[in-house]
């Protein structure tokens, strides 16, 4: 095997690390810093290959407590700077992943800007942003990072100082000390406030100002002005399930808050306009409308009488105030010295603003009129309206099974609902739902459960009444496994007049789609017969004509722990291929909603890659993606990061839409013949495995840091769904995570090999990953979750199970699956190392990988006092710490 060509480290990575250091020194002292520095060129060494450099456990040992507690923070945060760095450079833009990119590619097929226009008209792309919990590090931790990016953006324009006068260098010095003296760590657990506040500054500081800033980039490029397709949703506040602590008051909370970002930000830009638009009449001619709108302004001042649209924005303004105070209950912080009547909706507030941009337009050949802030304004209004972000509502199917049957005996109408069989479920539920009638009573006395739920259902119609249709649009239904699953939906959804029946021959109404969740792998092989059947009462097909399209969810997560990361991939894309004719036949778009996470195990990888692999016709233009976790920060945190991955999530959706058939009907033929037979040994050595082996989910528990992790303070809801402890209650977020931490990866490869090694046909193989973008995108990121993980370093966590033979067996099987996935894949791809053709990510990680591997070894010494009773603070301290290092070394670990 070739060895790895030497790292050539990225410049600013050398920068921040010298920064680093001698902060490092300033603050920990010389001690400190000549053992960090001693154990980081030991195990720079060792990763290099050189002769004699062994494990670091030397310098380790030599560590006291509180010292490892501050080497631990010393590489977390060189972890934190190395991914700064790696964003700057771009490593994670792919080629060809921008809209001019995407179009000119499209127009080479043949297809026009007049067929990508139409298609955009009826897109709908939207990146959800939930409260998944993977992000380990503070949002103080964050915000210093992000201040470091804004400072090296000044440097790289030539700059020395800062606008206040400050050295460049020595205030990123500046930055690196606070996030050395910042405590990483929280000591509260997170309540659902909390995330609520964390998510809004990424909507308030990043989605609202790049987001107009990228449609005026588009239309540049389209050559005319797309509707607002690309639009950004949220769960904080409104997934329930699983999570107790989401009820009525935290949906109204985020709302509520998502609505002041909003207006706060109309309101900060209507003011720099006006401070900008000091046209005079004695000077430009002013059309009737612009004057009309601002003699009902009631701007009295006599300096601004022959400045119409200053006084026309002096109008706008004091109305968005009124409407900021209508809408929160409270005053904005800057507020108006006019009294107003508030907008009725943004569309109200966006014909006054179109009309300043029409007069400004209507002179000059409309010099003033070719966007700016105005067009950016216009823009944000229309894409964000009063709400900001939809919020969807979701809760798991046993509850609404629980609060309709409670429903249905309380009025009287069925006893014991939970005991008729589907074919009756279906048709009490349509009785229920032909009539208006609700059945609930405020009399009534019901359990916890169901007046919570009937509670968040009531803010919600509220919600939809103060804010807008669009604040909440879908309610998704975790664990989705029947017809009757979506009616209870709409039943639940009736008590608060969210569903309405047809009356004097009227069709009924449903405000909010119910959406199904399929989640394991039985789910999605049922999902195009249950919404065939769904599609079939005439009131749900009559519905889902007239909205014009339905939506289904399909989770990665959870399909992923249940068959394993090959068939978990092509069982999602076999379910979207079998979906799209059901729905064609009812006449919808099908509009999928990607349940995808950070890491591979759970969908993560190149959401560019992703999005194009999608099988043919399942895209149509409207798309939907969780971002969740540390990768919300990683897409978001800065504007420009955000530009380019939201700008390659509509690149991938207009190719993944417009391209023709990249396969001929004969090879799609072959290529699913051959991934049905690679599912299937995939899927059986997995379940063997994880669900066949005696001692496995003790020996999952112990090897890795799983207790632990629960113990964070990183999200809201708890790590399991129920208080078992079996593989199957657990939820996929820390089943995935823990796997990361050992450095086994189990989730993202275990399985492949061993359908690789089996399959006869190694030519097909590599026509497939040659010819086809879905085997291509699932070899990729089974590369790179292969060289992220190192069952060297998981061997050394073997100690940590008790039953030492049981481990000694179960790790020699992951070691074998690790072996034959390994080498087959190399034999597959033609490389003699792993990411040999993709050297920026391969420098990436293999930069890293010295820096985690004395984390590891830490983490393991910590753990096994930690499990042996020693009751020291800074113990448990270390394994938090160690845990937030590795994850941010990993990047997409959760």
């Amino acid at each position: 095997m070739a060895s790895a060509p030497p790292i050539t480290q990225n410049p600013d990575i050398r920068f921040l690390g010298r920064l680093l250091g001698d902060v490092i020194r300033a603050y920990g002292g010389e001690n400190l810093y000549r053992q960090t520095e001693y154990i980081r060129s030991a195990s720079v060494d060792r990763a290099r290959g050189v002769a004699g450099a062994d494990l670091v456990d030397t310098g380790l040992d030599a560590l006291n407590l509180d010292d490892t507690l501050a080497f631990v923070r010393g590489f977390m945060l060189f972890s934190m700077l190395a991914n700064l760095a790696e964003d700057r450079q771009g490593i994670a833009v792919e080629p060809g992943a921008d809209m001019a990119s995407a179009i000119a590619a499209l127009e080479g097929h043949g297809v026009s800007k007049d067929a990508i226009l139409a298609l955009l008209d009826k897109a709908l792309i939207v990146p959800v942003l939930t409260a998944h919990p993977t992000e380990v590090r503070r949002k103080s931790m964050i915000d210093h990072k992000n201040r470091i990016a804004d400072l090296m953006l000044l440097m790289d324009s030539g700059k020395s100082e800062t606008d206040n006068g400050e050295v460049i260098e020595e205030a990123i010095a500046r930055q690196i000390a606070l996030l050395w003296q910042t405590r990483p760590l929280r000591r509260e657990r997170l309540y659902v406030q909390d995330e609520i506040e964390n998510v809004l500054a990424y909507f308030r500081d990043t989605f609202l100002p790049v987001l107009p800033a990228l449609y005026a980039r588009w239309e540049r490029v389209l050559g005319a002005r797309p509707q607002s397709f690309l639009r950004v949703g949220s769960w904080i506040g409104g997934d329930r399930d699983g999570n107790p602590y989401v009820q009525a008051d935290q949906l109204r909370f985020a709302l509520s808050r998502a609505c002041e970002a909003a207006l706060s930000y109309y309101l900060d830009e209507l003011h720099s306009l006006g401070a900008e638009l000091s046209l005079s009449t004695e000077l430009a001619h002013v059309p009737d409308a612009v004057l009309e709108l601002a003699e009902r302004s009631g701007d009295p001042s006599a300096s601004r009488r022959d400045e119409p649209y200053r006084r026309a924005i002096t109008g706008v303004y004091a109305r968005l105030c009124a409407t900021h105070e209508a809408l929160t209950g409270k005053a904005p912080s800057r507020p108006s010295t006019l009294s107003a009547d508030p907008y009725d909706d943004p569309a109200a507030l966006r014909r006054d603003l179109v009309v300043i941009a029409q007069g400004l337009a209507s002179d000059a050949e409309g010099v003033l009129a070719t966007g700016g802030a105005l067009g950016r304004l216009i823009r944000a209004v229309e894409t964000f309206g009063f709400h900001l972000a939809t919020l969807d509502m979701r809760q798991n199917s046993d509850v609404h099974e629980r609060v309709v049957a409670e429903l249905l005996k309380q009025a009287g109408v069925e006893a014991d609902y939970a005991a008729l069989d589907e074919f009756a479920r279906i048709a009490l539920l349509r009785r229920e739902l032909a009539s208006n009638r609700p059945l609930g009573s405020r009399f009534a006395a019901y359990s916890e459960e169901t007046a919570s739920e009937l509670a968040i259902v009531h803010a919600a119609a509220e919600a939809l009444k103060t804010y807008g249709p669009q604040c909440i649009t879908h309610y998704i239904i975790s664990k989705a496994e029947s017809v009757s699953d979506l009616l209870e939906v709409n039943i639940v959804l009736k008590e608060a007049g969210l569903w309405q029946a047809g009356v004097d021959g009227a069709p009924p109404q449903a405000t909010i789609m119910a959406v199904p969740l399929f989640e394991t792998i039985a789910d999605l092989e049922s999902a195009p017969s249950i919404m065939t059947a769904y599609f079939g009462l005439p009131e749900i097909g009559g519905i889902v004509t007239r909205r014009g399209h339905q939506e289904v969810m399909i989770g990665y997560s959870d399909s992923n722990k249940d068959g394993g990361y090959l068939t978990s991939t092509w069982s999602l894309h076999e379910a979207s291929k079998a979906l799209q004719p059901v729905f064609a036949q009812a006449g919808a778009a099908m509009q999928l909603f990607h349940g995808r996470g950070g890491a591979v195990g759970r969908g993560g990888g190149s959401a560019f890659a992703a999005i194009r692999a999608q099988p043919p016709g399942t895209v149509q233009g409207r798309i939907r993606v969780t971002e969740q976790g540390e990768i919300i920060a990683a897409k978001f945190g800065t504007r420009d990061v955000a530009a380019v991955n939201l700008e390659a999530m509509t690149s991938a959706t207009l190719l993944a839409s417009l391209e023709p058939e990249a396969l001929s009907e004969r090879d799609a033929a072959r290529f699913t013949a051959a991934m049905d037979t690679l599912s299937h040994g995939s899927f059986t050595a997995y379940r063997d495995l994880v669900y066949g082996t005696e001692g496995f989910k003790e020996f999952f528990r112990e090897l890795t840091p799983i207790q632990e992790i629960s113990g964070l303070k990183i999200g809201s809801r708890p790590a399991s769904r129920t208080k078992s402890t079996r593989i199957e209650d657990l939820r996929a977020i820390p089943w995935v995570f823990s796997w990361a931490q050992a450095r086994v990866m189990l989730p993202g490869w275990y399985g492949v090999g061993h359908a690789l090694h089996a399959f006869e046909d190694k030519a097909l193989l590599a026509d497939m990953a040659q010819a086809w973008p879905f085997f291509r995108s699932a070899m990729a990121n089974l590369e790179m979750v292969l060289a992220k993980s190192d069952l060297g370093i998981a061997r050394r966590y073997l100690p940590l199970v008790q039953d030492q033979a049981a481990a000694d067996v179960i790790f020699g099987r992951i070691a074998d699956g690790w072996g034959k996935t390994h080498d087959e894949l190399l034999a597959l791809t033609g490389q003699s190392r792993l990411l040999e053709y993709n050297p920026a990510l391969e420098t990436s990680i293999r930069l890293r990988l010295p820096y985690i591997e004395p984390l590891n070894l830490l983490q393991i010494e910590l753990l096994k006092r930690h499990r042996a009773g020693e009751d020291d603070a800074r113990i448990k301290e270390g394994i938090e710490l160690s845990i937030n290092a590795i994850a941010t070394a990993l990047r997409n670990s959760g």
